[in-house]
């Protein structure tokens, strides 16, 4: 009787490769977080007030939640690389449509919708992808795999600058259109090559998803309060430093390193929990995140405002990459991205609410104190949630 072939169980595994695809894909995908460089000039271009275009942002989160618990529903549809591709090619077209935008309704379907629903579907299938590869440092793996958005937001906020200011703010989309296709295609190259796989092997027994319970919920709700301040710096940190009295140049810098520290408090707050408690490193992280709100109500200056948007921003990186870390941790690998894209809800939750109420408080004050203190307020209660959590599965 002649042997019949099982290509999703021989081909050959490469963690490398799925790691690779990964970075790949979500550095351009992280150039989300570069948004604030692009608030100026479509400002003044489309007059469309600060308030309204926080509100595009917010879109492109919800979109990316959309995708991300999507994605789960799609690993049998397809191929994993075929699924990367098309996940790619769909945010690649929304940018486009944003690059031509001649008002809101574009931007928010272009950059929120398209854009936002392909960044999180490619986000859980290369997530999902790795984690079925992984043996061991499930944290610090996944630590560094979620520090790729800001990472790719610290090499996108001076490039996007500088071709805002030289090219305009149109021909900055269509670049970054362009680079998703090619990067996506490379990442799915990388995804077939690498033998990831994104669901059990076709006649395996059935895994019964995981209940989450209490634990998920506290969870979510200390990545929630985290996630508020975080994502205010990162949407509109440029413009924060800017509005205490920092020039163009230490405003841009500031993005720029903003980004880079929350990408690595991202691959340390994973690797941390490999080590220590998770109650004990999100309750910590917290802590940072308030420490730079009260540095900066009490000191308002643009050295301080850096400086406090940078211990907030890594307060935020580490409740993020300790997060990815814990769900490794508490749940079964094989329900790693249903329970992350779920997740992801209390991150759009979070991107919908203090970065667009910052928005409009600066709209009505010309300020970001109200919203500072607002920040810091969540961080604290965030500490009293984060001591809630377990030390180890307890589902």
């Amino acid at each position: 009787m002649p042997r019949i072939a099982r290509p999703d169980i021989i081909r050959p595994q490469r963690l490398w490769a799925a790691l690779l695809a990964a970075t790949l894909l979500n550095l351009p995908l992280g150039s989300v977080y570069s948004f604030s460089v692009f608030l100026r000039p479509i400002e003044l271009d489309l007059a469309i007030p600060r308030s309204a275009l926080s509100l595009v942002f917010g879109m492109a989160t919800v979109g990316f939640t959309v995708g991300s618990v999507g994605a789960a529903f799609l690993y049998r549809l397809a191929p994993a690389a075929v699924l990367v591709f098309a996940a790619a090619a769909w945010a690649a077209m929304g940018i486009g449509v944003a690059a031509m935008a001649s008002g809101m309704a574009q931007l928010l379907l272009g950059y929120g919708v398209a854009f936002g629903t392909g960044g999180g579907v490619a986000y859980i299938l290369l997530q999902q992808g790795v984690n079925l590869l992984l043996r061991r440092r499930q944290g610090l793996v996944n630590g560094y795999i979620v520090s790729l958005y800001p990472l790719g937001a610290m090499i996108a906020t001076p490039v996007f600058h500088w071709c805002n200011e030289n090219f305009g703010w149109r021909t900055t989309l269509a670049g970054l259109a362009v680079v998703l296709v090619v990067f996506g295609a490379v990442a799915a190259w990388l995804v077939h090559h690498g033998g990831a796989r994104l669901a059990a092997p076709a006649g395996s027994a059935p895994v019964v998803p995981a209940r989450l319970g209490l634990t998920f919920v506290k969870l979510a709700a200390t990545f929630f309060l985290a996630a508020s301040a975080g994502l205010m710096v990162l949407s509109q940190a440029r413009e924060i430093v800017a509005a205490y009295g920092g020039a163009v140049a230490l405003a841009v810098g500031a993005t720029t390193g903003i980004t880079a520290a929350i990408a690595l408090a991202r691959v340390s707050g994973g690797w941390l929990v490999d080590r220590f408690a998770v109650p004990h490193v999100m309750c910590s992280a917290h802590g940072l995140a308030l420490g730079g709100a009260v540095l900066l109500t009490a000191y308002p200056a643009p050295v301080t405002a850096v400086l406090g948007l940078g211990m907030v921003g890594m307060g935020y990186g580490f409740i993020s990459g300790s997060t990815a870390g814990s769900i490794a941790l508490y749940w079964p690998v094989a329900d790693f991205g249903r329970v992350a894209g779920r997740t992801y809800i209390a991150w759009c939750a979070a991107a919908v609410g203090l970065p667009v109420l910052a928005g409009y408080l600066f709209d009505l004050t010309q300020g970001y104190a109200a919203a500072v203190v607002i920040a810091g307020a969540g961080n604290l209660a965030g500490m009293a949630v984060a001591l809630s959590l377990p030390r180890k599965d307890s589902r």
